[in-house]
């Protein structure tokens, strides 16, 4: 039940992970609990990222040197635990979700990390939310894996809230190969926003073929 990208085989899924950063004791019993959540039908299967893209934007966090993060869609709070963790020690991190069933897997595995302090929960509607939120410079970083017809609202409210250079991460940008044929709103929602964020002068963009696409923004 451990995510995967579709781009690969279970054999060179399984060479990725043992090539890159392996997940903390805390991190695998989260992946591990949120596998059996979904085998006894309490959560989807395939919402939490794959391990290899957590070990990614950990790195990439630290990298860009964020201080300031923001998140739209935690589910059981993987991603966010890796985010967390690379942000200073005096950093923030916002996660927004509507969940609280799901959230609560996360706020746990957040405590054992250690991370309780640089994480704020807030639950409903996440557009909502964000809409609510200051529209100035604030956040270094955003990763959004929620609702894909959402997506366009949710970069038009992060982009006016971003630090100059800050940087968006979007998930499940190929959907599953969708994208080459449509099948409901979801994919036309991310065929659409794809195409529209390729031709937007404000930001730098690349989708990547990581996981089920992830797709970088940089405000220019």
């Amino acid at each position: 039940m451990t995510p995967r990208s579709f781009l690969l085989t279970p054999e060179l899924a399984d060479y990725v992970r043992a090539s890159s950063e392996a997940p903390d004791e805390v991190a695998a019993g989260l992946i591990a609990e949120t596998a059996a959540m979904a085998e006894r039908g309490e959560a989807p299967s395939t919402m939490q990222i794959a391990p290899e893209q957590g070990a990614l934007m950990q790195l990439l966090t630290a990298a860009l040197g964020a201080r300031t993060a923001i998140e739209i869609g935690t589910f059981t709070g993987f991603s966010a635990l890796c985010i967390a963790r690379g942000l200073p020690a005096d950093g923030s991190l916002l996660c927004l979700d509507i969940s609280e069933e799901w959230t609560a897997v996360a706020r746990r595995h957040w405590e054992l990390a250690g991370l309780s302090d640089r994480i704020e929960l807030r639950l409903g509607d996440a557009l909502e939310s964000l809409r609510a939120l200051p529209a100035e410079p604030t956040y270094d970083l955003a990763f959004v894996d929620a609702d894909k017809t959402g997506y366009a609202g949710y970069v038009a409210e992060l982009y006016p809230r971003l630090h100059p250079n800050g940087v968006v991460l979007l998930d499940n940008t190929l959907r599953d190969g969708n994208v080459l044929d449509p099948r409901d709103e979801s994919d036309h929602a991310l065929v659409e926003l794809n195409a529209a964020l390729a031709a937007d002068p404000r930001w730098e963009t690349v989708l990547m073929p990581l996981a089920d696409g992830l797709t970088m923004l940089r405000k220019r």
